[in-house]
């Protein structure tokens, strides 16, 4: 009894000296909070399980809705240019203004297609102490779910055949979506377009997040 009396009062001390310690640490300022500077293996693997299992216990009731209607993909095309293209890229894009400065690197959702339930949720809620924004403060649901749709279709599209279906996209005066036409089917295409470039499909892959 004695023991295991003593046994529990070292325990107790032990997690209040590593407590303390790992207060310390934090208030010390020695970690580098910089984008620029990578995590420690360790770390990044507890924040990317953290998020990967996060986003799963939210998203997996979610229930799709008609990810192939037309109209829903077309608007989603609209949206995605004028939204996403600066830090995800679209086909012939190489890089963004925005994109070398973000740590981890966002995914290149031309190149990769990601699950609909995950897409919506990250879409919808966004991911704490990343360069992930919360779209669903701005945008319903349902133009949520045609991003969704639109990211669908993305993975393999040729420059030329994205450039068309954003300029076939309705205009959202709010989000000053024509601009926003005209930039993706223009000169910024021109700019980025490597060499016979052309964008392939990749396994699915879930967002990750500047940390």
């Amino acid at each position: 009894m004695k023991r295991n009396a003593e046994r529990t009062l070292v325990v107790a001390a032990t997690l209040v000296v590593l407590a303390f310690g790992g207060m310390a640490w934090v208030w010390s300022g020695l970690y580098d909070i910089g984008a620029d500077a990578q995590h420690w293996k360790p770390t990044y693997v507890l924040l990317a399980t953290l998020r990967d299992r996060s986003i799963h216990a939210r998203a997996e009731n979610l229930v799709v809705p008609n990810l192939d209607d037309p109209q829903r993909i077309l608007k989603g095309a609209g949206q995605y240019a004028a939204m996403c293209t600066g830090c995800h890229l679209a086909p012939g894009m190489r890089d963004s203004e925005i994109r070398p400065g973000l740590y981890p690197q966002p995914p290149n959702l031309a190149q990769q297609r990601v699950d609909p339930k995950v897409a919506f949720w990250v879409i919808k809620h966004g991911i704490k102490m990343s360069a992930m924004p919360a779209w669903g403060s701005s945008h319903d649901d349902a133009t949520i779910w045609s991003m969704v749709a639109f990211l669908q279709e993305l993975p393999g599209m040729t420059p030329t055949q994205y450039k068309a279906i954003v300029a076939k996209a309705p205009p959202d005066d709010d989000m000053g979506m024509d601009d926003h036409h005209e930039h993706a089917g223009g000169d910024m295409g021109d700019m980025t377009m490597p060499a016979g470039a052309a964008s392939a499909a990749a396994p699915a892959s879930v967002p990750k997040p500047a940390q």
